[in-house]
């Protein structure tokens, strides 16, 4: 069965957009994933293909919005910094820099990361 339109030109953005970021251990990947439902944020090193670090706002216990999407900016930051990370590449998906993608960006910059 073949995939809808909209589904496409999602995955086809990601694509290009993991084209152009990767992450290594020095300098990992902050990947974000939004649904309607959660935002969940990780830490990738890219080279051995492991998380470092992850939250969502389900382990949060905090709502996908702008609000909730502050907190997990926060508190990955928080566990990346116990990870002694400071610099990140930032990795939007497929989504736009907008909005709760924004959202936890500025909070994980604001909590000390390094874009």
């Amino acid at each position: 069965m073949k995939a809808p339109k909209k589904t496409q030109n999602r995955l086809a953005r990601k694509r290009r957009v993991r084209a152009k970021v990767s992450g290594t251990a020095a300098r990992p990947r902050l990947s974000i994933f939004r649904s309607l439902l959660q935002i969940s944020a990780q830490l990738i090193d890219d080279e051995t293909g492991k998380t470092l670090a992850a939250t969502s706002t389900k382990q949060l216990k905090a709502k996908a919005n702008i609000e909730g999407a502050k907190k997990i900016g926060a508190d990955i930051a928080a566990k990346a910094k116990a990870a002694k990370i400071t610099t990140v590449v930032f990795d939007r998906n497929s989504y736009q820099y907008h909005g709760r993608v924004q959202a936890v960006a500025e909070a994980a910059r604001e909590a000390g990361l390094t874009f």
